[in-house]
């Protein structure tokens, strides 16, 4: 599985408009081949803070995700309005070793 986490800053002015954007684009991937979750959340609209959540079923998925034409339409919806972006991905898919 791939975990996707991060944050995003944007002008807290465009807020409303972007959080109409994801809420399409999130509809959409969510319904995607290999979408476990998919969240783009406000976290502080007076301050501009978004969080990203997403699991996929592994990175072929992903990568198509971003081929998908409603991830080009909120690219383009979201293009100059973030500040600051810091996104990490990790690939859970190796051996946990837990014991379970």
């Amino acid at each position: 599985m791939i975990i996707v986490q991060g944050s995003a800053r944007v002008d807290p002015a465009h807020v409303a408009e972007l959080q109409a954007a994801a809420a399409t684009m999130m509809a959409a991937t969510r319904k995607e081949t290999g979408c476990l979750h998919y969240s783009l959340a406000i976290e502080d609209a007076a301050a501009g803070v978004l969080s990203i959540s997403e699991r996929w079923t592994d990175a072929a998925a992903l990568k198509a995700h971003f081929t998908e034409p409603h991830m080009a339409a909120f690219q383009k919806a979201i293009a100059g309005k973030v500040s600051n972006l810091d996104v990490n991905m990790y690939d859970t898919s190796g051996e946990r070793g837990l014991g379970l």
